[in-house]
C-alpha cells in the first residue's frame, strides 16, 4: 500500500523530538484526521542549523515531515521558503489522493508557520 521509504520514515522518523532553546516553533492540527505536529527550528544567520518535530499522525504525514526535516537542515530560510507541495510529493514518491493532501502537507505548513514566527520575532 505505501512505498518502502514512507514506511521507513513512519516507523523510524528522522529528527523526531524536541530541541533545546529553539529559535522558532509552530504547531498545526488537521481536525479532519487528527494529525497534529509541532516543528522547532534552530537558526543561525538565517540558516536552519537544526530542526525537529513532535506529534502524531498517519504514515503519510509522519513520513512527509520526517523527510522535510532532512531536507531543510543546513539551508537558508530563503531557500526553504521556496519548497512547495510538489517537492513534498517528490520526496514521498507516491501519488497523493485528494483525501491525503492535507496529511502530506501538514509538515510543510507547520514549517512555514515556524519560519513566519521567526521572522516576526515570536
Amino acid at each position: 500500500m505505501y512505498a518502502e521509504n514512507i514506511l521507513d520514515h513512519f516507523k523510524n522518523p528522522h529528527h523526531c523530538g524536541v530541541l533545546d532553546d529553539p529559535s522558532a516553533s509552530a504547531k498545526e492540527v488537521n481536525p479532519l484526521c487528527g494529525d497534529k505536529y509541532e516543528v522547532q527550528l534552530k537558526l543561525k544567520n538565517d540558516v536552519i542549523v537544526d530542526a525537529a518535530f513532535s506529534g502524531e499522525g498517519c504514515a503519510i504525514s509522519k513520513a512527509a515531515i520526517s523527510m522535510l526535516m532532512d531536507e531543510v537542515i543546513g539551508k537558508p530560510i530563503e531557500e526553504v521558503e521556496k519548497i512547495d507541495k510538489e517537492r513534498i510529493y517528490e520526496l514521498l514518491g507516491v501519488d497523493i489522493s485528494a483525501a491525503r493532501v492535507k496529511c502530506a502537507l501538514i509538515g510543510l505548513n507547520t514549517l512555514k508557520k515556524a519560519i513566519q514566527n521567526y521572522a516576526q520575532g515570536q
